[in-house]
């Protein structure tokens, strides 16, 4: 058997703007905006993610959203 699952790629950066329904705008080192939501653990465990922090997320490997897991 081979295990064709892939990791996503994961990135940081800063949150510039809060959305409704826990999305988040975050701004990467190189200046582009990517459109992030929360993972369903920080949600669970009611972890805050506020203007200004620093986060790290998994990229969809479809170029489409991504998933705030950590909070620096």
């Amino acid at each position: 058997m081979s295990d064709n699952t892939q990791k996503p790629e994961t990135m940081t950066g800063t949150v510039i703007e809060a959305l409704p329904n826990t999305m988040f705008m975050v701004r990467l080192e190189d200046g582009t905006e990517k459109l992030t939501y929360l993972s369903g653990k920080m949600r669970k465990f009611r972890i805050r993610v506020l203007v200004g922090d620093t986060v790290t997320f998994e990229v969809e490997p479809y170029g489409g959203k991504g998933r705030i897991i950590k909070r620096t």
